[in-house]
């Protein structure tokens, strides 16, 4: 069955609504999670290497995040949890991240980068003039559900990386420059929420998930709901 013909078109959102989730133009990111899904499903056995190399081809021609859930929609991962999360808001919850940042970090024809392992705090502010910084969260300690980081580039750029299982917003602008933010929502209810937002003059903005990278704590969280539940049919 060729899934690709079969799947259903997004009809264009009336004008001054906001498109649903499943009118979305997919990410990279979205369309590894859905490969990732089909991959773990031809390993169980639910597909044949037939299906399973039709589907893939389906999901890198997919265009919105509606069509790339055909591909997955009998298969029990993509129902695992759906119903109860709801996407992450837009925007900071008022008077949860304090207007001064808890860090600055500041490249002026030089560069800076945080990563490893760190503590992420409430608001950091990131300034690259002529220079840039990187911002990687992937292995970092989310002591705060929400965290804020504002980026300003001047001839210069700004790189944010976080991990695949929080979500991540993003609100900002460029001016003869470049601000992209990959919109992520994590399957986990109570998964960190970065938001990035800026303005990027002459420069570049840049944040979104890095594959391969989970919060340790939430991936723990995961792991022993799976355990509980399959105890209970033991």
């Amino acid at each position: 069955m060729d899934l690709q013909k079969h799947a259903p078109t997004q009809d264009a959102a009336p004008r001054g609504t906001a498109p649903s989730v499943s009118e979305m133009r997919a990410s990279d990111a979205d369309r590894d999670r859905i490969a990732d899904m089909l991959r773990d499903a031809l390993a169980e056995g639910r597909l044949t290497a037939d299906e399973h190399a039709e589907r893939v081809e389906g999901v890198l021609a997919a265009r919105t995040v509606g069509e790339l859930d055909v591909f997955v929609r009998d298969l029990p991962a993509a129902h695992a949890g759906r119903h109860s999360v709801p996407p992450a808001p837009h925007r900071p919850t008022a008077g949860t991240v304090p207007a001064e940042p808890d860090e600055n970090m500041v490249a002026v024809f030089s560069s800076a980068v945080r990563k490893g392992r760190w503590r992420a705090g409430r608001r950091i502010h990131a300034y690259a003039v002529f220079g840039s910084v990187e911002i990687d969260l992937s292995e970092a300690l989310f002591e705060h559900r929400q965290v804020v980081i504002k980026a300003f580039s001047v001839f210069g750029s700004v790189e944010v990386r976080v991990p695949e299982n929080v979500s991540l917003r993003g609100a900002g602008g460029g001016v003869l420059g470049s601000f992209e933010v990959d919109a992520v929502d994590s399957a986990e209810a109570d998964a960190p929420v970065v938001y990035v937002d800026g303005w990027a003059v002459l420069g570049s903005v840049e944040a979104r998930p890095k594959r391969g990278k989970l919060v340790a704590d939430i991936l723990d969280r995961v792991h022993r709901k799976v355990e509980k539940r399959l105890r209970k049919h033991l």
